[in-house]
């Protein structure tokens, strides 16, 4: 709001609209000369070619090569996304509104779900030995499209059209689940090939992937002026991740016929682990109210440092440099 208001125009002196702040009504980032006059009535097929296409004619001729090389390996990911992610805008007159496209998420949609989750073993299971479960949800999900296909238009969204939006937001999550699987199953391929402990890998390259988002977005509400919103947010991931996820994980490891879970407690490294976690957690429940919730760098300095070490004792613990008898 600062920045805006040192850079607002004076009295008198005309505005200058850059194509980058030129407002249009439909979200084109080309300005209103590039938007038709009369609206263009799109046959159905038009409309799931134009939608399916994610490359822009007139930025790919403005872009750089490195930007066009990067965005030929995006190409197919952003299709299969199109496919599968309905996306409800309710700042566009229609909501995003595009019939052929999205009736076709109610097949695509519900096959991704069924694929991707207990990496497909859902999906291939056959019932009865007679018909698989994605053959079932196959023909449920043409069913449906169907039904919305032949009672809706083209120029006018459904009523029911904010239903695509938790669909949307169910087929999301499991495009994360699946991508952070495959991140998982990843880093344990490199721990077999560097002989890493899973403890190791948690610890660095998975800690470090998991909070690289958090860390952005924490940073960016600090820098916005919400300073308290991104410092409850660092404590909030923290208690979300150690109740929720250990909660959770113990929960589905001991399944239904099992009343306890035995954790490895033997070796120094788990000892670190613990230890590194209690000791910045109290540091911080004394010195924050010693500073009467006044944060200064020094703060800042001490976590980073206790972070540092704990993070060297725990590799020298991990490679055998550092030894205690009673472990």
């Amino acid at each position: 709001m600062r920045h805006r208001q040192l850079t607002a125009p004076r009295f008198g002196e005309p505005e200058l609209l850059t194509e980058d702040c030129v407002p249009t009504p439909h979200g084109s980032e080309y300005g209103d000369e590039y938007q038709p006059l009369f609206p263009v009535q799109r046959s159905t097929w038009q409309i799931l070619s134009s939608e399916l296409n994610p490359v822009d004619v007139r930025k790919w001729r403005q872009k750089s090569w490195r930007w066009r090389a990067f965005k030929v390996i995006k190409v197919p990911i952003e299709i299969l996304l199109l496919l599968t992610v309905p996306i409800v805008d309710p700042d566009k007159e229609d909501r995003n509104w595009q019939r052929p496209l999205n009736c076709l998420q109610l097949i695509t949609s519900p096959l991704l779900c069924v694929f991707t989750l207990n990496a497909g073993a859902y999906g291939l299971y056959v019932i009865n030995g007679i018909m698989p479960v994605w053959a079932i949800v196959l023909i449920f999900g043409t069913f449906l499209a169907a039904i919305c296909f032949l009672t809706t238009k083209n120029e006018e969204p459904p009523k029911y059209h904010s239903l695509f939006s938790f669909l949307g937001f169910l087929a999301s999550a499991l495009w994360i689940s699946a991508a952070a699987t495959e991140v998982v199953n990843l880093l344990r391929t490199f721990g077999v090939i560097f002989r890493l402990s899973n403890t190791v890998l948690g610890l660095t390259l998975l800690a470090w992937g998991n909070s690289i988002g958090d860390f952005v977005s924490d940073i960016t509400l600090a820098r916005q002026g919400y300073p308290r919103m991104a410092f409850s947010a660092c404590f909030g991931g923290i208690i979300f991740n150690v109740l929720i996820g250990v909660g959770v994980g113990c929960l589905v490891q001991m399944g239904p016929g099992r009343t306890s879970l035995q954790l490895e407690h033997q070796g120094l490294l788990v000892w670190i682990l613990a230890g590194g976690l209690g000791i910045s957690l109290v540091f911080s429940l004394l010195s924050v109210p010693a500073q009467c919730f006044h944060l200064r760098r020094g703060y800042g300095v001490a976590l980073l440092f206790i972070y540092a070490l704990f993070l060297t004792v725990a590799l020298l613990a991990e490679f055998g440099v550092l030894k205690l008898e009673m472990f």
